[in-house]
C-alpha cells in the first residue's frame, strides 16, 4: 500500500483539575482537528469516502500508559485510526478544587495528527 501524507496537525489540551491524561489527550485531538479542513482530500484526492483515511495520532503527555487509546481515537469522526502515546506534554501544580477533581495537579497532551491517503484510494481528476 503507497500512502501519501496530506494533514499535519498539531493540538493542544489539559485536564487542570485531576490529573487525567486520557481527558488532556481528548482535548488536544479535539484542538487539533478544529483547525483541518478535509477540502483538498475530498476535492484534490477525490477522496469520497472520508473512512478511507488513514489517521496516526502521536500523543505526548505524563503518565503515557494511563491514556484511555479507545476514548481518545473515538475524537475522529471517520478514518482508521493509529495511536501512540510517548512521555512529553508537562505537569506543573495547579489549585485543588473538589468539586471540579482530586488533587491539585495539571497535565497537559501535545497531539500530532497526520492523515494519510492510499493511493488506490484517490481519483486525482476531482
Amino acid at each position: 500500500m503507497a500512502k501519501r501524507r496530506y494533514i499535519v496537525e498539531l493540538g493542544y489540551g489539559a485536564d487542570l483539575h485531576g490529573k487525567d491524561v486520557t481527558k488532556a489527550a481528548c482535548r488536544a485531538v479535539k484542538d487539533a482537528i478544529s483547525r483541518s479542513c478535509l477540502c483538498g482530500i475530498i476535492e484534490l484526492a477525490g477522496i469520497r469516502d472520508p473512512n478511507k483515511m488513514i489517521i496516526r495520532l502521536l500523543i505526548g503527555c505524563p503518565y503515557p500508559e494511563r491514556v484511555d487509546k479507545a476514548q481518545v481515537a473515538a475524537q475522529l469522526p471517520f478514518g482508521s485510526v493509529e495511536i501512540e502515546t510517548v512521555p512529553g506534554g508537562l505537569e506543573a501544580k495547579g489549585l485543588e478544587v473538589a468539586a471540579l477533581g482530586e488533587g491539585d495537579r495539571i497535565v497537559v497532551a501535545n497531539a500530532a495528527l497526520t492523515v494519510f491517503l492510499d493511493e488506490k484510494d484517490m481519483d486525482m481528476k476531482g
